[in-house]
């Protein structure tokens, strides 16, 4: 299967980026290449492009996407919450810009085979890196009721979660849950009728849940904004795009804090913890896709950009 990837607000990413031609840029989240090869078009021999994914199948088919770059290309298997590292091992010491597609790919929700989809029947997977040990299959059948509760609740923000929870237990006596389908069903079952006829898929938060318990996704996320910053070199630009409001809560409570980063109590009539912010914000609301990028690419819907920059 042809690994596909919709960028979602490309235009507004490259913008934004304002990349220079010898510049240093990083896409953290490299999927198809869509964002990345936007950026080293931007590129000349003088600059560089380095691409990071969990996903080797995603770091496979960006490569034969930017082979013919004229920059210089580093593509790393990896999670982009390693930063820090990553550039150390490449004898990168400070980039000029970098953004992050947090979530699922495209290619990763249309391959069947990854379990990612509550539309297609697969084996509950959803790991990111198929190296991991741990999977969707781990959470539904080892999980106890308190447990997947949480999970469900917190990260899918799904309003069923303890009958969901209850359903799926009740059902693992009968046998091991195995696929995406039966999860499908199950999931079915326990939300009442009424309330399955409106909104979204019935499963699409609980799926959403789950994927984000298996990769550790909101704690890399944390981890990552901060260190991104502390890579930027001045002027540098750090572009964010986030598809559902854990995500960017995370975000913008990062970006506020690197804003704003004295810790000294609010009854202080002046700071003397003496930290000082080392950015400036780019963007007060977020970038969210215009009507015609919707109607083109539907997945768009509930995107939203936040960018900030280093100063100097």
């Amino acid at each position: 299967m042809d690994f596909k990837h919709v960028p979602v607000l490309y235009e507004e990413c490259i913008s934004n980026l304002k990349i220079r031609d010898d510049g240093i840029y990083v896409d953290g989240t490299l999927g198809g290449g869509g964002h990345a090869s936007g950026i080293a078009e931007h590129l000349s021999r003088k600059g560089m492009l380095i691409g990071i994914d969990r996903d080797a199948d995603a770091i496979e088919a960006a490569g034969k996407r930017l082979s013919d770059m004229e920059c210089k290309v580093e593509l790393v298997h990896g999670n982009y919450s390693e930063i820090t590292d990553i550039l150390e091992k490449l004898g990168v010491n400070g980039i000029d810009g970098a953004l992050l597609d947090i979530g699922v790919s495209s290619f990763q929700l249309d391959n069947a085979e990854r379990g990612f989809s509550y539309m297609h029947d697969a084996p509950l997977d959803m790991r990111m890196n198929r190296d991991d040990g741990f999977s969707a299959y781990d959470v539904i059948n080892g999980y106890d009721k308190n447990r997947l509760t949480e999970v469900i609740r917190k990260y899918g923000e799904e309003k069923w979660a303890s009958r969901i929870s209850d359903f799926i237990i009740k059902r693992r006596k009968t046998g091991k849950i195995e696929t995406t389908g039966q999860l499908v069903d199950v999931i079915k079952a326990a939300i009442p009728a009424s309330a399955r006829r409106e909104g979204p898929h019935p499963a699409k938060r609980t799926f959403q849940a789950v994927r984000i318990e298996v990769n550790n996704e909101l704690e890399q996320l944390e981890r990552a904004i901060d260190r991104f910053c502390d890579v930027l070199l001045p002027g540098g630009r750090l572009c964010v795009i986030t598809f559902h409001s854990l995500e960017d809560r995370i975000v913008k409570e990062a970006f506020n804090r690197r804003l704003n980063p004295c810790t000294c109590p609010k009854e202080f009539p002046v700071c003397i913890c003496g930290k000082v912010s080392d950015v400036n914000k780019v963007t007060g609301k977020p970038i969210v896709a215009g009507e015609e990028e919707l109607k083109r690419n539907p997945r768009a819907r509930s995107a939203k950009l936040r960018v900030i920059e280093k100063k100097g």
